[in-house]
């Protein structure tokens, strides 16, 4: 793939969103001549601020925040429409010029105050009127970019999060608060580390940031192609091929993205079509992508943002989440892998043709260096430097690795350009931390939050497992409308407390929350994974919805068993965590073993339950279980070694079907 192709492959997942169908809209501006060249060079500025602050040291946590935020907004009200329906031309209209003078005005402010802001006695030294219109204008340009960037979904939190801020001392009974001056309000929003420049924000202006212009020069560096050919030329000789390739390379890339959107529609454009070509229909094949897509999320080391998060929110080094991430990431890989390759042998499907495929140690030869970057963060994190430090040198090893080989040598032009995309992918990050400072800079203020733990539990008569599932149910449905991210900013106020009451331990009740929150991607009714998966396969969006929720169903498990028992987190002694690892293991070939209805046959409907049930029960942490566990799964292999041999033989699922 040529330079060329590779920076429009990055400019796509830069500046494009995607409909239902996972197809690029009118959402953003094709900005022309003078226009585009200004605003790039905003997103070049941007990019050089965070380097030179990773190099140098950051600034004064206001300073470094509302530098961040000025620049994310200002590049928002020039690239994002005010509406899809609104014309896409070629240039910043009057009326967006405006809005980018308001966020200059106001954000420059705290900018070049912010040592004066971060010393003064908050609450008790009134702001000017000057102070709280500028706190005013810089929440509403915020709210208008968190409309267009995220949708309406964040913006109706916030404004309700806020109306509870101004008027909820007027409501009845325990939700009632004291009542706070607007002044107080916008001294707790703008003027404190408590509310729009809280820890969210900070991380996105520090470690977040880097990672995701990591990701860019990654890509225009030839890098995501490379770990694509590689996972075609390692994979697709064996039955499912296409479809274990997805999730090799999506897993890979999706940690690096941390888009499941975005990963689905960079790898199932190359992935979806070959799943078909071989035999997978079109649903299963659009629901394998972006399952595999999904779970980049979940997957260390980089894990995409949330996990910078929860490490700032525990005051733990980052590797500590990534470590414990790693089980759980392998047992739903392992699950969606088993269910592939049981699907491929039940349907009699084959590899690609040896002959066409690319050489694996032709490909590893060319690319291997690639790996570098990866293997730097990782010894470095381990090392106990800090994630800033670790993407900044992942940046230098990605140029200095690509000037190796001629191809993939990175000119002075795509550089620029790699720092220009960098920037303009990082908005929907930046905004969304930026607008969840809102929401929890007035839990923090009203309180509201031990309210709602308290409402959480009464529901649940305090108990554990119904406190979970609500728990589970609130974060599918807040990531149905938010990105991973915001959905998980939204809760650690709110649900997370109520799980840490309850005596799960604060990484378990931050690692559950983000679990969910990621696969709302794939969980209908807003399945905006699958949904983009279904249009490059043009599959029903909802069948291929449903089928990505049974192939992601070790996902769903996973969470509960990790708050139960954390040696599944690498919490705890060694020979607990092995035999967890080991059941867990064993449990998750059984669950997918019945979800696709064959262990060493067809499986029956009675077959299936029973094993599903052994394999449960092998998952669940305890001895008792793990003993009835295996009880009943060597009970189920051994019925269909002995029975029905004549299922044995038949080579497809239609053939078996046709038998009984």
């Amino acid at each position: 793939m040529s330079e060329k192709d590779l920076i429009e492959n990055a400019e796509t997942q830069a500046s494009s969103e995607f409909d239902d169908d996972g197809v690029p809209n009118a959402k953003v501006r094709n900005l022309k001549g003078s226009f585009s060249t200004v605003i790039s060079i905003v997103a070049i500025g941007m990019s050089i601020f965070h380097l030179y602050t990773a190099l140098f040291g950051v600034f004064e946590s206001i300073l470094q925040r509302s530098a961040h935020i000025g620049f994310a907004l200002i590049l928002v009200f020039a690239i994002y429409k005010p509406s899809k329906k609104a014309s896409s031309g070629e240039r910043v209209p009057w009326y967006d010029w405006i809005l980018i003078l308001l966020t200059i005005v106001s954000y420059s402010y705290f900018i070049f105050n912010a040592q004066e802001i971060q010393s003064r006695m908050s609450y008790i030294e009134a702001l000017t009127p000057f102070e709280i219109a500028l706190g005013i204008i810089a929440g509403l340009v915020l709210i208008e970019a968190t409309r267009r960037v995220i949708g309406n979904t964040l913006v109706i939190l916030a404004l309700l999060f806020l109306a509870y801020g101004f008027w909820g001392h007027l409501l009845p009974g325990a939700l009632s608060h004291r009542e706070f001056t607007t002044m107080w309000i916008i001294d707790h929003l703008y003027y404190t580390v408590t509310g729009v420049f809280s820890t969210p924000l900070g991380v996105s202006a520090t470690f977040i940031f880097l990672f995701i212009l990591f990701g860019k020069f990654l890509e225009v560096s030839g890098a995501g192609q490379f770990f694509i050919d590689l996972s075609v030329a390692g994979m697709g000789k064996y039955r499912g091929g296409p479809a274990k390739t997805a999730i090799i390379a999506s897993s890979i890339l999706g940690t690096i993205s941390g888009s499941a959107v975005a990963n689905t529609v960079t790898t199932g454009a190359f992935t979806i079509p070959l799943m078909k070509k071989t035999g997978y229909k079109k649903d299963f094949a659009g629901a394998v992508e972006s399952v595999a897509s999904t779970g980049g999320q979940i997957m260390p080391p980089i894990m995409g943002a949330s996990a910078f998060i929860i490490a700032a929110y525990l005051g733990v080094p980052y590797m500590d989440i990534a470590i414990a991430a790693i089980i759980p990431a392998l047992l739903y890989y392992l699950c969606l892998y088993v269910q592939v390759d049981l699907r491929a042998k039940r349907n009699g499907l084959v590899g690609l043709d040896k002959e066409k495929l690319p050489s694996t140690w032709g490909v590893f030869k060319k690319g291997f260096m690639f790996f570098v970057p990866l293997v730097l963060i990782v010894v470095l994190l381990v090392a106990g430097s800090s994630p800033m430090k670790a993407g900044l040198y992942a940046i230098i090893a990605t140029v200095l690795i690509a000037a190796i080989s001629k191809a993939s040598r990175l000119s002075f032009k795509t550089i620029i350009k790699a720092l220009d995309l960098g920037a303009k992918a990082s908005l929907e990050t930046a905004v969304a931390c930026a607008a969840a400072g809102l929401i929890i800079g007035m839990i923090s203020l009203t309180g509201i939050g031990l309210k709602f733990s308290s409402i959480i539990i009464d529901l649940s008569g305090g108990i554990l497992i119904l406190t979970l599932i609500f728990t589970m149910v609130t974060s599918i449905i807040l990531g149905m409308g938010l990105p991973t991210v915001a959905a998980y900013l939204v809760q650690v106020p709110l649900t997370i407390p109520a799980l840490i009451e309850l005596g799960v331990s604060p990484l378990a009740a931050h690692m559950f929350v983000f679990y969910f929150s990621a696969l709302s991607a794939i969980t209908p009714p807003v399945a905006l994974a699958a949904f983009a998966a279904a249009g490059i396969a043009g599959s029903d969006p909802m069948k291929t919805g449903l089928t990505a929720v049974r192939l992601g169903l070790a996902a769903f498990i996973v969470p509960f068993l990790f708050v139960y028992g954390e040696e599944l987190l690498l919490v705890g002694s060694a020979p607990a965590i092995l035999l967890s690892v080991i059941t867990a293991t064993i449990g998750i070939i059984g669950i997918a073993c019945a979800i696709e209805g064959w262990l060493l046959r067809h499986s029956f409907w009675y077959e299936r339950v029973i094993l599903f049930i052994g394999s449960l029960l092998m998952v669940i942490p305890g001895i008792y279980t793990d003993v009835a566990g295996v009880i009943i799964m060597v009970a189920i292999y051994l019925f269909q070694r002995n029975f029905r041999k004549d299922l044995l033989i038949t080579e497809t699922y239609e053939d078996a079907k046709e038998m009984y």
